[in-house]
């Protein structure tokens, strides 16, 4: 699971009005059938392309607030500067990560509690009371997926989760459900930004990556996403996602 970044809403920039040269062609209007419109808008929230058939969403960051701070704040009360200390010493997101791409946590804990065994109970902590790190949905962003569920577009999901952790909340969350195809890395083995995972999520869907639209909170698997030709939203808010899927015609403005 990776953590959003600041909100950065994004800009686009509209074309100069023409000159009173070019003011004869004021009353031209080209048309084109909606397939084939072509939407080369980028920046660094935002790059659409083509028509769109598929949304993908990113859970943790997206649609679930997961954060470990939410569990350590409780175990270092009022020292957010000791817990920030532990968390770089055992450099805890990249020991996570392993988690995510399928390490037992069992095993996990054993491994760091060996290298850190003054942090062992901290560690083990993370294990016993995970779900303490998970604050509850990111509910605009749920009623955002709630409103394209009648809209024709495949939903899928796409996240970095450890699938034993995973099977404590996929049941809690009913919008979790919602969607025909969803990858967890730590069932597959691969990770985000990892191409292969973005590769066997295009297989299981069997739609073209230039029609699949995917919304993630990490720099690093949108970078990855866009080089394999998806579309792409780089979430940095509810407000945010929303103004995008408004501009792409995905919902309809208010």
């Amino acid at each position: 699971i990776q953590r959003p970044g600041p909100e950065q809403p994004g800009q686009f920039s509209l074309p100069s009005r023409p000159t009173r040269k070019a003011s004869r062609w004021r009353h031209c209007v080209i048309l084109a059938a909606p397939a084939t419109i072509a939407r080369p808008w980028q920046h660094s929230d935002m790059q659409i392309t083509e028509r769109v058939s598929t949304i993908i969403f990113d859970f943790g960051g997206v649609l679930l607030d997961w954060d470990p701070r939410y569990l350590y704040r409780k175990l270092f009360p009022d020292d957010e500067l000791a817990m920030e200390r532990f968390l770089a010493e055992v450099d805890f997101y990249a020991w996570n990560l392993q988690q995510d791409a399928g390490r037992p946590f069992d095993l996990a804990v054993e491994e760091l509690c060996a290298q850190y065994p003054q942090h062992c109970e901290l560690v083990r902590a993370y294990d016993r009371r995970w779900e303490e790190s998970i604050s509850g949905p990111i509910q605009p962003t749920v009623d955002l997926l709630d409103s394209l569920r009648d809209t024709g577009y495949r939903l899928a999901g796409l996240s970095n989760w450890s699938a034993e952790k995973f099977e404590l909340v996929r049941h809690r969350y009913p919008f979790l459900e919602w969607f025909e195809t969803v990858v967890i890395s730590g069932d597959v083995g691969l990770v985000k930004p990892d191409r292969q995972i973005f590769l066997l999520l295009l297989e299981r869907l069997q739609d073209p990556a230039g029609q699949c639209l995917l919304i993630d909170d990490s720099p690093g698997n949108i970078d990855a996403a866009r080089q394999l030709g998806f579309q792409t939203i780089h979430y940095r808010s509810p407000d945010q996602l929303k103004r995008e899927l408004t501009r792409l015609g995905i919902i309809p403005a208010r």
